[in-house]
């Protein structure tokens, strides 16, 4: 990525012993061995929307506070169903705890949702004197800009990331990333922000306020004119008056930008890709993967949601395929055990299609581990049921 400050490639801290079979078969994160890891501080859970981000995120948290860390979990999901599965009447910028949880390990847990515009009036207040901040958040362009602009949200999920590591309050940090297309719209939008503020356009706007009248040449009246008729006189001049008192504030945003960026590279942050059991969201998954590790970001896995276990079964696709015909011509008993050996051989099926998927994942990406969580028969909407996903993110299926 152009702009943006790197660092050198480094050797990770083993967490478990990789190995790679020669029938590609996956290879199960230590989750317990993570979360549990005094020195991991950050877990940003990153995926396709739609695919149980969120409630990942949250029963991570909580597993690790139930394990005895300090933890605070961050979702920027609107839809707040982060709140209502930690029993929350709402959640808000502020970090809240969460009650109900086994707190016998010396643990606790605290949960906040994102409020951009929020958290933006925050920054303003604390890098501003009190004269220019009220002057910037009464801003017509600026409220625009904290409340809707492109990008806004997942810049402020990373000021909000710096804030609370800064804190230092908690031992761990679980982050639910913005629901986007990409996901990693949480690692570009600061670049993208900060380039914005920073950018030519912004100082040729800001140029009439610092510079003398020979600056003002006759190209910049062509354009100011041209603004004028396409955003109108009001709005133009709201826009130069932000971005003349927001001027002293464009270094920070960019400093700190890259303080962020180099705190998810760092050792102590780990990265989990959350995906669902079909094509499109494992070739998603794969291109996140391969992002990550472009930008020398710390993977920790895959957690592949709501799989079908064909082992567990007992019955094969086969079996059961062979034995319904036969079934169906009988007596009302046999046509309904033939119905429901339809619907087996259907989830059989549907189960065989989901491994391969995960094998030709793995031997695409041999050295990313993954952990698989069952699709549970009802949804997850309380403590205990982000409990019982915890328990399958950490245990071996069959332990």
């Amino acid at each position: 990525m152009s702009g943006r400050a790197t660092t050198t490639p480094r050797e990770r801290r083993p967490r478990t012993e990789r190995r790679i079979s020669s029938a590609h078969e996956p290879v199960r994160i230590d989750v317990d061995g993570l979360i549990g890891d005094p020195q991991t501080r950050i877990v940003v859970c990153c995926g396709a929307g739609g695919v149980g981000k969120t409630t990942t995120a949250a029963a991570l948290a909580l597993r690790a506070a139930e394990q005895g860390r300090t933890v605070c979990v961050l979702t920027i999901d609107p839809a707040r169903r982060l709140a209502q599965s930690l029993g929350l009447l709402e959640l808000d910028n502020t970090p809240r705890p969460v009650a109900g949880i086994d707190t016998s390990a010396g643990g606790s847990l605290d949960a906040m949702m994102l409020d951009m515009k929020t958290t933006f009036d925050e920054v303003v207040e604390a890098h501003a004197s009190p004269e220019k901040a009220a002057e910037i958040l009464s801003n017509p362009f600026y409220v625009a800009l904290s409340s809707s602009f492109a990008g806004t949200q997942e810049y402020m999920a990373m000021e909000k990331l710096g804030q609370l590591h800064a804190e230092g309050r908690w031992d761990l940090i679980v982050v639910d990333t913005p629901p986007s297309r990409s996901a990693l719209d949480f690692l570009d939008a600061p670049e993208r922000l900060s380039s914005l503020l920073d950018g030519r356009f912004i100082r040729l706007m800001l140029a009439p306020a610092r510079g003398p009248a020979r600056m003002l040449s006759a190209g910049l009246g062509i354009v100011t004119g041209a603004l004028n008729k396409v955003l109108g006189a009001q709005v133009l001049t709201d826009m130069q008056t932000f971005i003349a008192a927001f001027d002293t504030l464009f270094g920070g945003f960019r400093q700190r930008a890259e303080a962020t960026f180099s705190l998810l590279q760092a050792e102590g942050t780990a990265f989990l890709v959350i995906a669902a059991p079909e094509a499109a969201a494992m070739r998603e998954a794969a291109y996140f993967v391969e992002r990550l590790a472009a930008d020398d970001m710390p993977l920790a896995g895959l957690v592949v949601n709501r799989v079908h276990d064909e082992a567990a079964a007992g019955v094969s696709a086969v079996d059961a395929e062979s034995a319904a015909p036969r079934l169906a011509g009988g007596k009302a008993a046999e046509r309904r055990t033939a119905e429901l050996l339809d619907v087996h051989a259907e989830r059989m099926r549907l189960a065989e299609r989901e491994n391969r998927l995960r094998e030709r994942f793995s031997a695409a990406h041999g050295n990313v581990e993954i952990v698989p969580v069952p699709a549970l028969d009802t949804d997850v909407h309380d403590v205990a049921g982000l409990r019982t996903i915890g328990h399958h993110l950490g245990t071996p299926q069959g332990d």
